[in-house]
């Protein structure tokens, strides 16, 4: 186990914000979580648990202990003539099991291809994209209590996943370091081209199915309105879409009735890059950072913005949906 003093984490947000970290310790097995916990309660230190930094938003130097998760590996535990089941270090990037389980033939993350950050993050934020979930594949996850250095297995049950939401954002969050997660896909060709857009892209362009093709044809959708992090820095979706009440929709509805919405079981979501955008701030560039001309649900970092700066549009952003729409926008991202 490796300790590091005042460590820039320039390279370690995709936001590109420059702070630092007091101290931090790259977890690399199961041996250096529990040295590091050991370490924690030993010197009763704050901390924090980086995976691969794209859905946090850094506003200060970090105080305390920055753990780094970087637990690799990829291995099958189970396999019938049907599905299998694989067992995943959660430091591995999450777009190289995409492209891991679309090569070896696997159904059920293809959609899910391009998302940013490691595995171990997936479940804590119930990540999705075109109609796929992370908790529609998910068996389970190891975890240590950060407290007590106690290993424990969390069901899917256990994990109460919402819409971009799990246990892992409200009573257990940072309070327990992922280990390993596991996940269960399918051999037999289980295509889902439910959602309109990926859809209308294979039935315009004659687009044969498979998993290949629905990976580069999702990759291109999303390099049309999201910008690469090495070119400009951001975490994605900055906000969530709100989902409200039938009645509160009718209401807006009444005022705006070219509003974009989706239901959602008895409930509305609406497209919150819609509300902002009709704020007037998608392209709007404030000192170094904005909202990306081709994507009005993300804020961007366009050289050398704070994480403060970058807050501070978020916090316009939400006050003008909010005074327009009577709508409360909130963060995808994790604001620190």
């Amino acid at each position: 186990m490796l300790l590091e003093n005042n460590k820039s984490l320039v390279k370690l947000n995709t936001f590109g914000v420059n702070y630092y970290a007091e101290n931090f310790i790259s977890i690399q097995n199961e041996d250096h979580i529990k040295e590091s916990i050991e370490f924690l309660n030993k010197k009763r230190q704050n901390y924090f648990i980086l995976g691969g930094g794209s859905n946090i938003l850094i506003t200060k130097n970090i105080t305390g202990l920055i753990l780094h998760n970087q637990i690799k590996g990829i291995n099958v535990i189970k396999e019938d003539l049907e599905s299998i089941t694989l067992n995943i270090g959660a430091g591995v990037m999450w777009n190289d099991l995409v492209k891991w389980t679309i090569k070896k033939k696997l159904w059920g993350i293809e959609n899910l291809i391009l998302i940013p950050g490691t595995v171990g993050a997936a479940p804590i934020q119930n990540i999705g994209a075109y109609g796929v979930e992370i908790k529609d594949v998910f068996q389970k996850l190891n975890a240590y209590n950060i407290k007590t250095g106690e290993k424990k297995n969390f069901t899917k049950k256990e994990c109460f996943f919402g819409y971009r939401d799990s246990i892992f954002k409200n009573e257990l969050k940072n309070k327990f370091f992922i280990s390993d997660i596991e996940i269960k896909l399918k051999k037999k060709e289980s295509p889902i081209l439910n959602y309109e857009a990926l859809r209308l892209e294979f039935e315009k362009n004659s687009i044969p199915i498979s998993l290949e093709n629905i990976g580069s044809t999702i990759c291109k959708i999303r390099n049309r309105k999201l910008p690469d992090p090495k070119q400009i820095g951001n975490s994605g979706s900055f906000f969530k879409n709100p989902v409200i009440e039938k009645n509160v929709f009718e209401r807006i509805q009444k005022k705006f009735p070219e509003i974009k919405y989706f239901q959602k079981n008895k409930k509305i979501k609406l497209s919150a890059g819609w509300l902002i955008e009709q704020c007037g701030w998608k392209g709007k560039k404030i000192k170094q950072c904005g909202v990306y001309k081709k994507q009005a649900l993300v804020l961007v970092n366009f050289g050398k913005a704070t994480g403060i700066e970058i807050k501070e549009l978020a916090n316009n952003i939400k006050e003008d949906v909010k005074n327009k729409f009577k709508i409360d926008l909130e963060e995808e991202v994790q604001i620190i």
